[in-house]
């Protein structure tokens, strides 16, 4: 029963917007790299084949709902800054 109660506060943090701001944001960042995609079987969704950056990683945070986002996001800004 708890866990369905914390399947519905992540499920209300994802949907209020903030963290998907925050993944526009680094995708936006010309000192990030973000252009890596991923593949995506589903060919209905992303015809190409390939899941945009903000997709992945949305899709990751809503299949592991105990993860704080916020530090997913701080963890993922350093694995893609560019290091000239």
């Amino acid at each position: 029963m708890a866990s369905h109660y914390i399947n519905e506060a992540v499920a209300k943090r994802l949907l209020d917007g903030k963290v998907r701001e925050k993944l526009e944001a680094l995708e936006k960042n010309p000192q990030l790299n973000t252009r890596a995609t991923s593949y995506s079987a589903n060919s209905s969704v992303y015809p190409d084949g390939q899941m945009p950056f903000v997709d992945k990683h949305m899709a990751y945070l809503r299949a592991h709902p105990k993860l704080d986002h916020d530090q997913y996001i701080a963890n993922l800004r350093l694995m893609l800054k560019n290091r000239n």
